[in-house]
């Protein structure tokens, strides 16, 4: 049985100052290259907690792109679903203040319109034995619709993330046909305007109920960073604290938390444990440069 992840792979390049940030002026420090995008992030987070995972993405036809195919792969990722392209690959620039927290970022996005060619041709392939999918929703609305039908084809959950909410906001009809959708708190604001900054998280926790009736979703979580998360799951919502980590790069955080929940949810467990599993690997990789979570015992997690 395996998860199929579907979607970006990115070139994260992060600049980190020696002393304190200042904005305006010209910060001495590291600046260092690293693999990401969200879900080649989760591919790799997913993998680390001991699940096996086939990854449906795109990389460059480039040294770059077979730098990433070799590393998923080193990692225990499937990776014979994965096509090289001619920008295939996205490309991240943020800039870290003294926190860790990012200061400035610009992105480019990559072109993923050949993922739905793919899951098309290789489907049978792709989906026999998987047990669940994971993916970003603002992916192009071909995709999303495929990824959709593809789950309740084969009768799997469904689980997706975000990168842009701007882009995933258009793809709003396609949430009730999600098992679960997890974002941040500022993304919840796009979703469902409101006060949702001034609010301690058990009083957020207590309102995501109507969130999740107004969208259709099935299930909610959204991640609070060192507060931890908060969902709402079948008419029952709670709070899931952050579990304790040294905090080195808050990159890839959020991503981590998704992988563990999604991992929670397609091996059957409740939103409840698949956010404590999701804060267990977020914990790890704050504590990494590499905006993923280290190899984790499944034991450890309760899986």
């Amino acid at each position: 049985m395996s998860i199929v992840v579907v979607g970006s792979v990115f070139v994260d390049i992060k600049g980190f100052p020696e002393g304190e940030y200042d904005p305006g002026g010209r910060n001495a420090g590291r600046v260092e290259q690293v693999h990401g995008g969200v879900a080649r992030n989760v591919a790799e987070d997913a993998a680390a907690a001991g699940q096996k995972v086939v990854f449906v993405g795109l990389a460059d036809d480039t040294g770059a792109g077979e730098d990433v195919i070799r590393r998923l792969r080193d990692r225990g990722v499937e990776t014979r679903f994965m096509e090289r392209r001619p920008g295939g690959m996205g490309l991240w620039l943020a800039v870290f203040d003294s926190r860790g927290e990012v200061a400035a970022s610009v992105s480019r996005r990559p072109d993923l319109r050949p993922l739905a060619e793919i899951l098309r041709r290789r489907e049978e392939e792709i989906f026999s034995g998987a047990e669940g999918i994971l993916f970003e929703l603002d992916l192009e609305e071909e995709t999303v619709a495929l990824v959709c039908a593809l789950g309740e084809k084969y009768a799997v959950p469904v689980c997706a993330a975000v990168s842009n909410m701007a882009i995933a906001l258009e793809r709003r009809a396609y949430l009730p046909r999600l098992t679960s959708l997890v974002c941040n708190r500022q993304e919840l604001g796009l979703l469902s305007p409101g006060d949702w900054e001034g609010l301690a998280p058990e009083a957020l926790a207590s309102r995501l109920e109507a969130v999740r009736k107004e969208t259709g979703l099935p299930s909610l979580a959204v991640t609070l960073g060192a507060e931890g998360a908060v969902w709402s799951e079948n008419g029952a919502w709670g709070r899931c604290p952050a579990a304790p980590a040294e905090l080195v790069d808050t990159t890839g955080a959020g991503d981590a938390f998704f992988a563990g929940v999604g991992v929670g949810l397609c091996r059957g467990r409740s939103l409840a444990e698949a956010c404590r599993i999701g804060a267990l690997l977020a914990a790890g990789a704050v504590g990494s440069r590499e905006s993923v979570c280290p190899p984790t015992d499944p034991k450890t997690l309760g899986l």
